[in-house]
């Protein structure tokens, strides 16, 4: 028990604490730490120069806690003379062993062996990619044999002690190291383990830790987000993609693997967050895309008392602050959804190369070709152009045929092409139906030149837009093949996407959908269409595109229980018993509140300059949600089966 004098002296001081400037709010008590700093140690060293050493040379971060001294690829010329000690994998070796390269994660270096040490090693028989620690001294290379490809190519290590920490098998799978081509990604599937060795794979999953540490450092450290980890056991959320199911011990319950964290992140504005961020684990049941993983990562973040415009400030703010290369241009250009359906065919442009949509149903007024000419009776019938610039030059008929007759480039549309020879004379199906005013019209709005290629669509509402954006992409891409770059590779173009529709005609049968997900708010001036024509409703949804790819969407939400209720049950004709908890919530003074979801994956596999995804993701599954290294997913034995009330159906 404590007297009561020494009680009254505990109170006084603690409330001088808390009044003085260090804690003016009580409340932020709980952010105080008390704790010492570790010590710093020195590494115990064999010899009288390596102690000297150690007090001359600062040691790599990066080797602290370890029994090396150095990183192999960080060792240069102010390093010779010093007592070093390495650990890594060979990479290579030659004159009957006496040199070895010597490789970790940050680079390679020389090493040179005595001939006793190379007898002892059996180097002839050394595999490859075995493990090898060497002590030794930093020495200039002699002159004339340095390699300035390599950044340690001017100093090699004289190797004092080496030992063999482990032998690898004599055959290595898997191609290894920059002067190997890459082996195909099955094989790099299969043996994960052994490609994350190299460099490009090192690089990315390190590009991938430092953006992740600067994100949270900006979000939590200096605007005050608070990341929180919310369940990946949940239950079925209405519409959206196809969820995974997880199968319980009570009979005909089951859990299902949330496809984001999005009623979470609601709740949690209920719960008075106010400022909520996480690195989420997401769950989709799809096919596997080069873009698209089963599993994946997305940068959750949700705030109360925003507008879309703060959200977007944000997000800018944040990817300035942890990108890798350089400055971004901020603030990021806006298009509404129907200028890049209109303009590009498709609502997330890559803005780096012009070849934009023209359309030209005034020019196709009275051509004289019936099938346009009927396009354009029907209420949303247009008739859209796209030129490619000198397209004679590089694509064959048959190339053409391909690329616009292929069954996904379009639907519900037709598609045709035209091409212009050097005398500028037309070359098309309907060419003895078309009219010179026509043509003159066509030729000014789309500014046709010798050997260009005007490609053709005429259909209802965005088809002809869809189809033509296909097949810019296409274009784009086989140009690019063929050694033609009308896209700068070294340029990230970002463009936000506002203004979508809040709903849209359902895919198979009647009625609506979200055009997102139902939680989106409806934007503030279509409010009053929401309850008479709510097909006419834009939404306060946002997509960030990047180089032609959506890496975040995000919203203002709905807070009002009655409204979201009404999108559930009489708009979209969706029961709300799996919603009921969230519903029950936003009667309880939910406050306004909007955020966004960055696809952690796919931003860096645009950083890193790599077409799949898979390339970021340290094990990343395969085609058809298949882990091709564990074989799984897998069968599981009849206890297993019994005791989750699971029967395999015989096919």
């Amino acid at each position: 028990m404590f007297s009561k004098s020494l009680s009254v002296s505990l109170l006084r001081f603690s409330r001088r604490l808390i009044s003085s400037k260090l804690f003016k709010d009580p409340s932020q008590l709980f952010l105080v730490r008390s704790i010492k700093p570790r010590a710093k140690s020195k590494r115990p060293s064999s010899t009288a120069s390596s102690a000297l050493n150690d007090q001359v040379n600062a040691v790599s971060s990066a080797t602290s806690y370890t029994r090396r001294s150095h990183l192999c690829g960080e060792l240069t010329k102010e390093n010779v003379g010093q007592e070093v000690t390495l650990c890594g994998w060979i990479q290579y070796h030659r004159f009957h062993g006496h040199f070895l390269i010597l490789r970790d994660w940050s680079g390679i270096v020389q090493v040179v062996l005595s001939e006793k040490t190379a007898s002892e090693l059996d180097t002839d028989n050394l595999a490859l990619e075995s493990v090898m620690e060497v002590k030794g001294i930093v020495i200039p290379r002699p002159e004339g044999q340095e390699n300035m490809n390599m950044k340690t190519g001017e100093i090699e290590i004289e190797s004092r002690e080496v030992e063999l920490l482990n032998q690898c098998k004599d055959r290595i799978p898997i191609g290894l190291g920059d002067h190997l081509q890459p082996s195909k990604e099955p094989s790099r599937m299969e043996y994960r383990y052994l490609d994350l060795r190299n460099t490009f794979m090192q690089k990315n999953l390190r590009t991938r830790s430092t953006m992740v540490m600067k994100m949270r450092e900006f979000l939590c450290n200096d605007h005050g987000f608070v990341d929180v980890e919310t369940p990946t056991l949940f239950r079925r959320t209405p519409g959206g993609a196809k969820e995974f199911v997880v199968p319980t011990r009570q009979k005909g319950k089951f859990y299902t693997l949330p496809q984001s964290p999005q009623q979470f992140k609601q709740l949690l504005m209920v719960g008075g967050i106010d400022r909520y961020f996480q690195i989420a684990k997401c769950y989709r049941d799809e096919s596997s895309k080069p873009d698209r993983q089963p599993e994946f990562t997305q940068v959750d973040i949700e705030m109360s008392f925003t507008t879309q415009r703060e959200v977007q400030d944000l997000i800018e703010d944040l990817l300035q602050y942890c990108w890798p290369e350089g400055e971004l241009t901020l603030p990021f250009p806006q298009m509404t959804y129907n200028e890049a359906m209109e303009n590009y065919g498709t609502d997330k442009p890559d803005t780096r190369y012009d070849m934009k949509l023209v359309n030209l149903s005034e020019s196709f007024l009275s051509s004289g070709i019936h099938s346009f000419e009927n396009t354009l009776k029907q209420d949303t019938g247009e008739i859209i152009g796209l030129r490619i610039p000198k397209g004679t030059k590089y694509f064959s008929n048959r190339e053409m045929n391909d690329i616009i007759n292929s069954p996904t480039m379009h639907d519900q549309c037709e598609v045709t092409s035209i091409k212009v020879n050097d005398g500028n004379a037309w070359k098309c199906p309907f060419q003895k139906y078309l009219k010179d005013d026509t043509k003159d019209k066509v030729t000014s709005q789309l500014k046709v030149e010798a050997n260009d290629i005007v490609v053709l669509a005429h259909g209802t509402g965005h088809n002809p837009h869809t189809a033509l954006g296909k097949i810019r992409t296409t274009v784009a891409n086989a140009l690019k093949s063929k050694g033609v770059q009308i896209i700068d590779e070294n340029k990230f173009d970002f463009l936000w996407v506002t203004d979508f529709p809040l709903f849209l005609p359902k895919e198979e049968g009647d009625g609506l959908e979200s055009a997102h997900h139902p939680f989106t708010a409806p934007h503030p001036d279509d409010a009053e269409l929401v309850k008479t024509h709510p097909e006419l409703v834009r939404s306060q949804h946002y997509d960030l595109v990047l180089n032609g790819f959506e890496i975040g969407g995000g919203s203002i939400r709905i807070h009002q229980e009655n409204l979201q209720r009404y999108v559930l049950t009489e708009v979209l004709k969706e029961k709300t018993d799996d919603l009921e908890h969230l519903l029950e919530a936003l009667s309880y003074g939910c406050p306004p509140h909007g955020g966004i979801a960055l696809g952690l994956d796919r931003l860096l596999a645009v950083i890193c300059r790599t077409p799949s995804i898979r390339d970021v993701i340290a094990f990343p599954k395969a085609g058809e949600g298949q882990d091709l290294m564990s074989k799984a997913p897998a069968s599981l034995p009849n206890s297993d089966l019994n005791l989750y009330h699971i029967q395999i159906k015989s096919s």
